[in-house]
């Protein structure tokens, strides 16, 4: 199963306060709390808000009937196609994580979101990136297409590079290795999982770790794989069991005679 999050990363060129405290409380699973030191009058802050509260439904399984009223608000004060183009780019990212935790089939809503996010923003936007990738989690999770999904990381991966979004980067990383590890490459898998920790751990975004050591121990023998899973299983009881879904990964799989 894959799995992403909003973009971003607790830098930012100003060392804005704001920004700084809404990243910490949103790498440590705190997303209700980041998104109260958000005042959603304008475009730039609901969009961020519904962006936190979408995430948390993905990481938790809950609150998306918050979600939903913090992307109507964000809809509702979008002014630019830039602006309007992320707010359907979160629609279709909530669409999806229902679908894929089974809480409602949104597929074609899912689709048409993304598909109306697209005619909005140009490409070489900056939200163009986080708009490939999760058209690729549309066209790996729900379409069944690894061709398709593996076009979309990569020019994700691209535009990740090009914005300086190592976040985003980590996730482009995570499931690229996600898709060499289901065609048998080992190395490969292992690399980019590698990378996409590495990036987590440096960024102290503390809710993607654990997903990121599991991944690994996936593409890992033993006894380096139990070693990774128990780190991220800690990890994962330190959250209080977050992600959710992450429990089925982290038991490991049954021995064969």
């Amino acid at each position: 199963m894959a799995h992403s999050a909003m973009s971003g990363s607790g830098t930012n060129a100003g060392n804005d306060p704001l920004q700084t405290a809404v990243w910490r409380l949103r790498s440590r699973a705190c997303w209700v709390d980041a998104a109260a030191l958000l005042q959603p009058g304008t475009a730039g802050p609901a969009l961020q808000r519904a962006s936190l509260l979408v995430e948390r439904c993905l990481y938790t399984e809950q609150g998306w009937p918050e979600a939903e009223d913090a992307l109507r608000t964000a809809e509702a004060v979008a002014q630019s196609d830039d602006e309007r183009g992320a707010a359907a780019c979160e629609r279709g990212q909530l669409a999806y994580a229902a679908t894929l935790l089974g809480v409602r089939d949104r597929a074609d809503e899912a689709r048409a979101a993304l598909g109306r996010a697209a005619a909005l923003i140009a490409p070489g936007a900056p939200g163009r990136a986080l708009l490939d990738f999760r058209r690729g989690l549309l066209a790996e999770n729900l379409a069944q297409s690894p061709q398709a999904a593996r076009a979309a990381y990569r020019r994700a991966h691209a535009g990740a590079v090009a914005l300086g979004d190592p976040l985003l980067l980590s996730f482009t990383w995570r499931h690229l290795a996600g898709l060499a590890l289901r065609d048998g490459e080992l190395a490969e898998a292992r690399h980019g999982f590698g990378e996409s920790l590495r990036i987590r751990e440096e960024l102290g975004y503390l809710v993607g770790t654990a997903p990121a050591l599991a991944s690994l121990a996936d593409a890992e023998v033993e006894p380096e794989a139990s070693r990774l899973r128990a780190e991220a299983g800690r990890l994962f009881r330190l959250l209080g069991g977050v992600p959710t879904w992450l429990a089925r990964q982290l038991t490991p799989p049954a021995a064969t005679a």
